[in-house]
């Protein structure tokens, strides 16, 4: 056979497996799930969390994307599972790398918009560079193993592989530079995408009356993922942090979510209230939910106060003034923990009957 037929066989061939392959993947992307991602045994038991969530009416690939999402990484991501799965030593325990986590999170961003744009102006935001590189922290207290419960809890390692050196004299620098603006807390430190949840339907407009007394309560699911358990724990299922101050308890609030919240913003190992990041409100505040004065995504308080404190009420007080960390952050009468006496003086309190 001349060089000439050779090339032209190669040329077909080379043709004809483009054209199965180009079939196959429009398959691929047109068939449904159970014909494609979840006859994969290790899928199977994410497949069934994801037909009983809110997103089972989205296809995997608009979360997951495909083979061909960006370019010759994807392929090279899909070839890698392929001899991961073909391995005579493998896991059925699939997890999602932080880096495709961070792919994921962008694609959250294209349906949750605003959302999106609330945590992104919010604290939790915060980068690696932000948070591992802060000279006032590192100086103060040496980062350890422990940080990375809140921070960066996707990252695989430990501590010293994300940043250098362990100590509190510096300077501090990420091991892998190219982390620097990755979120220390993306989505999923707070929410599962795979969790059970229930589609928006319309309601009975025969009786338009009616309608507003017999909508049912849709419940915004959060879970906290934790890092040494390497999963997600609903809200409902967390435990119930009760700070305790000389020996008595705090009043907690039964909201769920917060359950998720002290979990970094927690007490110290004695519980005690006001110790390390608890802001469990106490005082005049005692019993309220983190949720009645922070917005869910965006954490803004602005608007707070005046949901309970109205202008035109009995006191006549405009408590947005008063000195407290609400006005200054420097305030003596951090708003979690402010008491009556922490704005009013007795004569005032005894004028009122307190």
């Amino acid at each position: 056979m001349t060089k000439k037929a050779f090339a032209t066989v190669g040329i077909s061939a080379a043709g004809v497996a483009l054209v199965g392959f180009s079939a196959f993947y429009v398959y691929w992307e047109a068939a449904s799930p159970e014909r494609t991602c979840a006859t994969c045994h290790e899928i199977a038991g994410a497949h069934e969390t994801w037909e009983e969530s809110a997103h089972r009416g989205i296809d995997c690939s608009d979360c997951h994307g495909t083979a061909l999402t960006s370019g010759l990484h994807s392929l090279q991501e899909k070839a890698r599972m392929v001899f991961v799965h073909l391995r005579e030593e493998r896991s059925d325990d699939i997890r999602l790398t932080e880096e495709q986590i961070f792919e994921t999170m962008d694609r959250c961003a294209s349906c949750h918009a605003r959302e999106y744009a609330d945590w992104l102006g919010s604290g939790h935001s915060a980068t690696y560079e932000a948070i591992f590189l802060d000279e006032t922290h590192n100086r103060a207290e040496q980062l350890s193993d422990s940080c990375l419960r809140c921070h960066a809890m996707f990252s695989e390692g430990s501590v010293a592989d994300v940043v250098q050196p362990l100590d509190v004299r510096g300077p501090w620098s990420l091991v892998q530079a190219e982390t620097a603006t990755a979120p220390t807390m993306p989505c999923l430190a707070c929410h599962h995408i795979h969790v059970q949840g229930t589609e928006a339907v319309r309601p009975d407009y025969s009786d338009p009356a009616r309608i507003a007394a017999e909508r049912g309560e849709r419940v915004a699911r959060v879970s906290f993922y934790d890092r040494y358990e390497k999963m997600h724990f609903p809200a409902e299922e967390l435990p119930v942090l009760v700070p305790v101050v000389g020996g008595a308890s705090v009043q907690v609030s039964p909201d769920a979510h917060q359950r998720v919240c002290v979990q970094c913003h927690a007490t110290n190992a004695f519980h005690q209230a006001g110790s390390s990041d608890d802001r469990t409100p106490r005082g005049v505040h005692e019993g309220l939910s983190c949720g009645a004065c922070h917005d869910t995504h965006s954490n803004d308080a602005r608007a707070s106060c005046a949901n309970c404190h109205p202008r035109l009420s009995n006191c006549g007080l405009d408590v947005e003034t008063m000195n407290t960390t609400f006005v200054d952050p420097e305030s003596a009468h951090n708003i979690h923990f402010v008491a009556c006496e922490g704005c009013h003086d007795r004569v005032f309190l005894t004028a009122r009957g307190r």
